[in-house]
């Protein structure tokens, strides 16, 4: 995929500040320092476009960037900190249950996993909602460079097991140190902005999430 455009438009909290221009979203959730800013960035093969909030907890907005005038990026904030209050939990699970859920533009949620680890409660919480939901979701498995080529076998399966993840869910292996599973994250993307993403029935509220 070659990229020829890509900016940051806005950071935006309620539904009238997303954008107008109808573009299929591809929205990017996953813990704290899972390295979401660092997959942007090498998606759109920028070194400093997406950067990571620094101050954890306070950052509760939905940053769009837009690619090649063909696509949004809608990069969540991180959950799972845990020195946030209720309150803070209650706001961020709102605003993320409502974009979700009335996004039309929403094509894809690509929910970033960190390989080194097995996923955590949130990151089931969050992809058994997803499910619930029927918005299509692409597990992205994240930092391989970090451990060695002969377990990362091992730890994909781990975390589909731990996800409990549908096998027709795709799952891309990911670097953005070397730029490992690159060109199979943007096919899954391409694939996914023809595909409508759908609702169904209430689902547990997502207010127990942590933000970054």
């Amino acid at each position: 995929m070659k990229i020829t455009q890509a900016e940051f438009v806005i950071s935006a909290v309620k539904p009238h500040q997303y954008p107008e221009d109808a573009l299929p979203e591809i929205a990017l959730a996953g813990r704290s320092n899972v390295g979401k800013s660092s997959l942007i960035n090498k998606m759109i093969q920028r070194k400093n476009l997406a950067r990571a909030s620094q101050q954890p907890g306070k950052t509760q907005q939905l940053n769009y960037y837009r690619i090649n005038d063909m696509v949004y990026f809608v990069d969540f904030p991180g959950y799972g900190y845990a020195k946030v209050s209720k309150t803070q939990r209650a706001a961020f699970g709102q605003m993320i249950e409502t974009y979700l859920q009335n996004r039309e533009p929403l094509k894809r949620l690509l929910l970033i996993i960190d390989i080194r680890h097995a996923p955590s409660k949130d990151d089931q919480m969050m992809y058994h909602w997803l499910k619930h939901y029927e918005i299509p979701v692409c597990i992205v498995v994240t930092k391989a460079d970090k451990i060695p080529r002969s377990k990362w076998a091992k730890h994909v399966k781990m975390a589909k097991e731990t996800l409990e993840a549908d096998p027709s869910d795709p799952v891309v292996m990911f670097s953005s140190e070397t730029g490992i599973g690159r060109d199979e994250l943007w096919e899954v993307i391409l694939a996914s902005i023809e595909s409508p993403a759908e609702a169904s029935e209430p689902a547990e509220p997502l207010s127990e999430l942590s933000a970054e």
